[in-house]
């Protein structure tokens, strides 16, 4: 079964996160409900992936100023087929930001997401509004490497942990530092 990874990714979350048991349950239901769930034609929504990234001194996060939607967020991007996510997230990550070099931070030996989090898409054009099940991943950037922005940015932008709010006050956005602080410790 091609979804056999990110459902053995699901269950890793599952048991580090004890408390977060009904949405692993329903992200299990959508994967196994939807054998086109990581491909975009998939239509009541489909999988994603997202990296929350460190600077090499572990000090500040890169977040975009996403064109489409107008907000500053973590980076991230369609699966489109791919079944490990997690490639999917690191290929994201690159296009991106312009690096190329990321290391993959789990706080286990078997890579473990940082965050799930499920989140509608507005409808544009002849695409209907649909849900993205987003598979969250904490890179760390290898030092030395320019920022290059994507044709899907704004602007990118590294920001102090302590400044983070400044630029944004999205749920979702801030979950993600609050449990990249938590595994880092």
């Amino acid at each position: 079964m091609h979804r056999r990874a990110l459902l053995d990714l699901l269950a890793r979350y599952a048991k580090r996160r004890p408390g977060e048991q009904a949405l692993v349950r329903r992200f299990e239901e959508f994967v196994r409900g939807h054998e086109d769930c990581l491909s975009r034609s998939c239509r009541p929504g489909h999988v994603t992936a997202s990296a929350w990234i460190l600077s090499p001194c572990g000090e500040q996060v890169l977040l975009t100023h996403h064109k489409k939607l107008g907000k500053w967020l973590q980076l991230g991007g369609h699966v489109d087929g791919e079944p490990q996510v997690e490639r999917a997230c690191l290929r994201e990550a690159q296009e991106e930001s312009g690096m190329q070099r990321f290391s993959f931070v789990s706080g286990d030996d078997a890579l473990t997401p940082l965050d799930l989090d499920v989140h509608a898409i507005p409808a544009r054009a002849v695409e209907p509004e649909h849900l993205h099940w987003d598979v969250r991943f904490l890179l760390q950037a290898a030092p030395a490497q320019p920022l290059v922005c994507s044709d899907e940015s704004n602007r990118l932008e590294w920001v102090e942990a302590g400044a983070l709010s400044t630029f944004t006050q999205e749920e979702s956005v801030l979950r993600l530092h609050r449990k990249a602080v938590e595994l880092r410790r």
